[in-house]
């Protein structure tokens, strides 16, 4: 049982998984979205979205507190000014994890984590209309 087993070890130590994930947290700032396996996406989307949510407070506080989180200026600078005011009036999900493959040579699976945009996401209730229909 994991009871109250807080992350995935991902089958590194403490220190190459920090660094792991702060580098795919930097690469996801960078892009947009990137394809890693289903395990790592749903691990960073944790790791991620406390960044996210921490830095929607912009001063001096929150780029120090990021900054030394990521180690990266530049993406420092574009999750505080272009990515977190996108998410202001939202409560979390701010990236979404998709299945997309199983790869070639070790057969596990692959996932997308990619950032919500509040543009393209699906209504749901009565205005939302399925593709079958007229």
């Amino acid at each position: 049982m994991r009871h109250r087993v807080a992350h995935r070890k991902l089958g590194r130590t403490t220190s190459h998984r920090k660094a792991l994930l702060k580098n795919l947290s930097i690469s996801l700032i960078e892009h947009g979205k990137i394809e890693t396996t289903v395990f790592k996406a749903k691990e960073l989307r944790s790791y991620f979205e406390k960044l996210i949510t921490k830095s929607r407070n912009a001063d001096l506080n929150t780029h120090r507190a990021i900054f030394a989180v990521l180690q990266h200026k530049e993406a420092t600078k574009k999750l505080i000014n272009e990515i977190a005011p996108k998410y202001e009036g939202r409560n979390g999900g701010y990236t979404s994890v998709r299945r997309t493959r199983i790869r070639r040579g070790d057969a596990t699976t692959m996932a997308v984590i990619a950032l919500v945009d509040r543009s393209e996401e699906r209504r749901v209730g009565k205005e939302c209309r399925s593709r079958w229909s007229p």
